[in-house]
């Protein structure tokens, strides 16, 4: 005669644990179904997180170029200045006096959005931030060697 048993089956605490270890170590055979879910999960986490939730957005290209402007070109010195509107910088990129992190910064910018620029070397000479009357940054001139 077959046993009844009114109590629950008791939950393999291995089995689950093996399972926990097999999905964090990706450990399931190419083609199994625990193989498939994961990866369809990885898709639609992917696909539809915002974006904003990584604060990673992206720099619109046209905004940096149409905030450069050529202001002067010497021939005799072989140096062209151009004006940066600070807004291109992040906020924590932006500083009051020049340093090395913000001629990184500017070099980077111009050897990106300028056409004369591009695929070629130059030196950034000077940096010269602008201020408002309340010591904000408004712009940089920065002065390069081509």
């Amino acid at each position: 005669m077959a046993k009844w048993s009114t109590v629950a089956p008791s939950t393999d605490m291995r089995s689950l644990w093996r399972g926990v270890v097999r999905t964090v170590f990706w450990s399931y055979e190419r083609g199994s179904w625990p193989y498939d879910l994961m990866v369809i999960l990885i898709v639609i986490f992917v696909l539809l997180t915002p974006r904003a939730w990584f604060r990673d957005l992206p720099q619109p290209a046209a905004m940096e170029k149409s905030s450069i402007t050529l202001i002067a070109d010497d021939s005799l010195n072989q140096t062209q200045t151009y004006r940066i509107d600070s807004a291109v910088f992040a906020a924590e990129k932006r500083a009051t006096k020049p340093t090395p992190e913000l001629e990184r910064e500017t070099h980077d910018l111009l050897g990106r959005t300028v056409d004369g620029l591009k695929d070629h070397t130059f030196q950034v000479v000077r940096i010269e931030p602008n201020r408002a009357e309340n010591g904000a940054v408004l712009f940089y001139d920065v002065t390069v060697h081509p």
